[in-house]
């Protein structure tokens, strides 16, 4: 068998997390397109491994939760009632306000059992009492409250938009015009000041910027449930370890404890396929929130 050399796996790795597609990449590295197909499939798996791994015990003061809106086969309209991996699929994102890091996340259906298994997952990898804030979507408060009961001062971002009669066709894939926010405690004492989800929705438009399979009005959608997932978790351990945030200056794990330097993409590729030991002499941030309960 064949075996790309690791110089042109860094190329195929680096574009495809630019946001170039399957096919642009074909065309700048002169790999063919399958081979970059599983390529990114391979790595991808391997990143989601690296990140469960990787982002355990984590010490997170403020956690903003969202879920970014993604197709895969064919539009929802168009799906059979049997077609689950196919249509929309949503990517569950909790973010850490603090450090930008990408603490958890989730790719399915937009569905109860999903929102109590991503929310169930960020309740295991941290250890101290944070602040949580969700948009309106009502299958958080359940979760949450099972998940973490009296462990986090939770609050949820209520967004009520203007009613729109007529279809502009300038306006059609732009947001409704916002109205009304308003801040709902659910549990807890949250700070009012930090009620927000402005974090988690920029960080969604950087997923749409660089993973081409989230940008909209394009032929660059997922065609499998599984290459989709795999492209999200290349996304997040790009995002996590490799990308320095403007805001902090340095990349989100840095922030967190978990890596002490900013990582290459072949170290990242290197990580993904022959797994992650953490640094023993490297020590995380001490807890900011109190314990957790």
């Amino acid at each position: 068998m064949n075996i790309l050399p690791f110089d042109k796996q860094i190329q195929v790795i680096s574009a495809l997390t630019e946001g170039c597609s399957i096919r642009a990449t074909e065309r700048l590295t002169g790999v063919h397109r399958d081979t970059i197909m599983r390529l990114g499939v391979r790595i991808g798996q391997g990143c989601a491994v690296l990140h469960d791994s990787m982002m355990r015990d984590l010490q997170i003061p403020i956690l903003e939760f969202d879920e970014v809106w993604g197709y895969v086969g064919k539009k929802q309209r168009q799906t059979l009632p049997h077609e689950t991996d196919k249509g929309d699929q949503y990517t569950f994102i909790a973010l850490d306000a603090t450090g930008k890091g990408i603490v958890s996340y989730v790719t399915g259906k937009r569905t109860e059992a999903n929102t109590r298994a991503f929310v169930n997952d960020v309740w295991e990898r941290i250890i101290n009492k944070p602040q949580i804030t969700t948009d309106g979507f009502g299958p958080y408060i359940e979760a949450v409250a099972e998940c973490f009961g009296d462990g986090a001062d939770f609050a949820q971002l209520v967004k009520h938009y203007a009613a729109e009669n007529t279809v502009n066709a300038a306006r059609r894939y732009s947001p409704p015009h916002v109205v009304r926010v308003e801040k709902m405690v659910v549990s807890g004492r949250p700070a009012r000041r930090h009620v927000s989800t402005s974090y988690v929705e920029r960080q969604n438009l950087t997923l749409r910027m660089q993973q081409r399979r989230f940008t909209r009005l394009t032929n660059g959608f997922s065609k499998k449930l599984e290459n989709h997932r795999a492209a999200v978790s290349l996304y997040v351990a790009h995002y996590n370890l490799c990308r320095i945030h403007e805001a902090t200056k340095i990349t989100p794990t840095m922030h967190l404890g978990v890596t002490d330097h900013i990582w290459e993409i072949g170290e990242l590729i290197e990580a993904a396929t022959g797994g992650w030991e953490p640094p023993p002499r490297f020590a995380r941030f001490e807890v900011i929130a109190g314990g957790k309960g």
